[in-house]
């Protein structure tokens, strides 16, 4: 199960969000230069924060209802906010990150008129978080 936890709150998001960035960050960075005499010098160290996370439900029908939508929608509006990501089995301190736009998206699985819009109408997530 996929969570996410903001203070004493706890959402379920859907099992079916796929983590399309697990294997395209490193903790180990490295810079290379070269030295006046010609000899390679290599500096390498390990981050401590910063790993993405992007949950992507829209190819793979992660549903979620409009009401969880509200109150996704609402914490990606909180400045600074810390939350607690709990996937894959570990929990992990995330914030949103709209670095590239925006951290939450949602789209309804279904094109309905204004009026008809209910707390439990369907949506596929997009989320952009970053591990602090």
């Amino acid at each position: 199960m996929i969570t996410l936890t903001y203070q004493t709150t706890e959402l379920e998001l859907s099992d079916r969000l796929v983590w399309t960035d697990e294997y395209s960050w490193s903790p180990v960075v490295s810079e290379n230069r070269w030295g006046t005499e010609g000899s390679l010098i290599v500096h390498t160290g390990k981050r401590k924060a910063g790993r993405p996370i992007t949950l992507d439900g829209r190819a793979s029908n992660a549903w979620i209802t409009r009401a969880t939508c509200d109150q996704l929608y609402a914490w990606a509006s909180i400045s600074g906010a810390e939350f607690s990501l709990l996937v894959r089995g570990v929990a992990r301190t995330v914030v949103f990150d709209a670095t590239q736009g925006a951290a939450f998206q949602a789209e309804p699985i279904w094109r309905l008129q204004d009026g008809e819009h209910k707390p439990e109408l369907l949506y596929t997530p997009f989320f952009k978080f970053m591990e602090v």
